[in-house]
C-alpha cells in the first residue's frame, strides 16, 4: 500500500472539519446578526409608531415608561453575561432561584416605587405594575438566553432573542395599533412579555444526566450588573451632558449625531456574542478575531462616514442636519471605540478580573468633570470631549486586558462538547483528540 494513501485521507478530513467549523460560525453570526437586526428595528419601530398614533403628552408617558423598563431591565443583562460565562466554564447549573430573587427585585423596585413614579414623571398609578410585570419577564428570559449563549447554541440564541423581542415590543406595537392607548398598550405588552420566559425556557432545556456544576455566585451576578450598567452609562453620558450644555437646536442635532455612534457600537457586537464563551474557557485566539472584527467594522464606518457624513446625517435625521456631516466620522470614531472597549470589558469579565468595568467609570468621571470645568456650549466642543474620553477609557481598558485574570478553571465533567457545526446550532471546537492541530499552550480549548 502506498504510504501516501492516509495521507490523503488525513487531509480530507482536516478539510472537512475546517469547513464545519467554519459553517458552524457562519450560521451562527448570520443567525445572531439576523436576530439583532430584528431586536433593534422593533425598538424602534415603538417610538415611531408612537409619535404618530399619541398626543404629545401621552407619548411622553410612554417614553418614560419603556426607559424605566430599559434602566430596571440592566441586572437582567447582567444575570445573562453572568450565566453565559458561567456555563461555558462549567456546564449547565440550576439557576432559578437567583433568577428568580433577581426578578423579584426588579419587579418589586417597581411597584415599591409607585407613588414616587406616579408623582415625578405624571405616570397612570397603574403603569408601573404593568412595567414590573413586563420586566420581571425580561429578567427571567435572560436566564434562558445566558444559558444558550455560554452552551455556544448560537442558532438557538438567535430564536430566543426574536422570541423576547416579539414579546417585549410586540404587544405594544399591537396595542399602539389597535389605539388603545399607552395604559392599553403597555398592558398588552405586559401580557406577551409574559409568555416569552416559557418558550425560552423550553428552548434551552439541554437533556442530559443532572450537573454537578458549582452555583453561580450572587456576586457574579452584581459584576455582570455593573458592567453593564458601565456600559449604558459611558455610551449615553455625552448625549444626557448635550440636554445640559447645549442649546436646544444643537443638542437636537448631537442627538442625531449620536445614532452615529450607536451604529458603530452596536453594528459588530456579533463578534463579542459569539466570543464570549470561548474567553470564559481561557481561548486568548477569540479574543483576538473579535477584536480584529470590531475594530475592522469600525474603521470601515469611520471612512463610510467620512466620504458621505452629510448622507449620514440626512438618514439619521432628515435633511435639516445634511450641514454637520463633518461631524459624522467623530461620532462613528466615538462609537468605534466604545464597540472595541466593550469586547475587552467582555474577555475581562470572562477571566474572572476583579473591578472589571473600572476604567468605564474612570471615563465618565473624567468626562463629567472635564465638561463642567470645560463647559463646551457647541456641538464640536462636547464632541471632542466624548472622542477624549472614549480613547482614554479604551486605552485604559487596553493597558488592564494586557495583564489578565488567572485562567479559569473548567470543569470537563460538566463542560459540554459537540461537533462544530451541530444540529441544535451549537457552535464549538471539537475534541481535542480528532483535532489535527498540535496543542496550543496551558489555555483550555474554546
Amino acid at each position: 500500500m502506498s504510504p501516501r494513501r492516509p495521507v490523503r485521507r488525513e487531509t480530507t478530513a482536516q478539510t472537512e472539519l475546517t469547513r464545519g467549523r467554519s459553517t458552524g460560525l457562519g450560521a451562527a453570526g448570520v443567525s445572531v446578526t439576523l436576530a439583532g437586526v430584528l431586536v433593534n428595528g422593533l425598538a424602534y419601530l415603538v417610538p415611531v409608531l408612537a409619535a404618530r398614533r399619541l398626543d404629545p403628552a401621552d407619548l411622553g408617558a410612554l417614553a418614560a415608561a419603556l426607559g424605566l423598563v430599559a434602566i430596571i431591565g440592566v441586572p437582567g443583562l447582567g444575570l445573562q453575561l453572568a450565566v453565559a460565562v458561567h456555563h461555558a466554564r462549567h456546564g449547565s447549573s440550576d439557576t432559578r432561584r437567583l433568577t428568580a430573587v433577581t426578578a423579584a427585585v426588579c419587579a418589586g423596585t417597581l411597584v415599591a416605587a409607585t407613588p414616587l413614579l406616579v408623582a415625578a414623571l405624571d405616570l397612570p398609578v397603574e403603569m408601573p405594575a404593568l412595567l414590573a410585570v413586563t420586566t420581571a419577564a425580561i429578567v427571567l428570559s435572560s436566564r434562558s438566553l445566558g444559558e444558550l449563549q455560554g452552551g455556544q447554541r448560537f442558532v438557538r440564541l438567535a430564536v430566543g432573542m426574536a422570541v423576547l423581542a416579539a414579546g417585549r415590543y410586540g404587544g405594544v406595537i399591537a396595542g399602539l395599533l389597535l389605539g388603545a392607548g399607552p395604559t392599553g398598550a403597555l398592558a398588552i405588552g405586559a401580557l406577551t412579555a409574559a409568555l416569552a420566559p416559557a418558550v425560552l425556557a423550553r428552548l434551552a432545556r439541554e437533556p442530559g444526566r443532572p450537573s454537578t456544576a458549582p452555583r453561580l455566585s450572587a456576586a457574579r451576578v452584581v459584576a455582570g450588573c455593573g458592567a453593564t450598567l458601565a456600559m449604558l452609562v459611558v455610551s449615553y453620558a455625552d448625549l444626557l451632558l448635550a440636554r445640559q450644555l447645549l442649546s436646544p437646536s444643537d443638542a437636537g442635532a448631537y442627538s442625531v449625531g449620536t445614532v452615529l455612534s450607536k451604529g458603530a457600537l452596536w453594528a459588530p457586537q456579533v463578534a463579542a456574542v459569539l466570543a464570549l464563551p470561548r474567553l470564559a474557557r481561557g481561548d486568548r485566539r477569540s479574543r483576538t478575531v473579535a477584536l480584529a472584527v470590531t475594530g475592522g467594522c469600525g474603521t470601515v464606518l469611520v471612512l463610510a462616514s467620512t466620504l458621505a457624513g452629510g448622507l449620514a446625517f440626512r438618514l439619521a435625521g432628515g435633511p435639516d442636519y445634511d450641514h454637520l456631516g463633518r461631524y459624522a466620522p467623530v461620532f462613528a470614531a466615538v462609537g468605534a471605540l466604545y464597540a472595541v472597549t466593550f469586547v475587552l470589558l467582555n474577555d475581562r469579565l470572562a477571566t474572572g478580573a476583579r473591578w472589571a468595568a473600572a476604567p468605564l467609570w474612570v471615563g465618565v468621571a473624567g468626562l463629567v468633570a472635564g465638561t463642567a470645568i470645560l463647559r463646551p456650549h457647541t456641538v464640536s466642543g462636547l464632541l471632542l470631549a466624548a472622542l477624549g474620553t472614549a480613547m482614554l477609557t479604551t486605552a485604559m481598558m487596553a493597558v488592564a486586558a494586557r495583564h489578565p485574570a488567572p485562567a479559569p478553571v473548567v470543569d470537563p465533567t460538566n463542560s459540554p462538547r459537540a461537533s462544530p457545526s451541530g444540529g441544535d446550532g451549537r457552535s464549538r471546537p471539537p475534541d481535542p483528540a480528532n483535532d489535527p492541530r498540535p496543542p496550543g499552550p496551558a489555555a483550555p480549548p474554546g
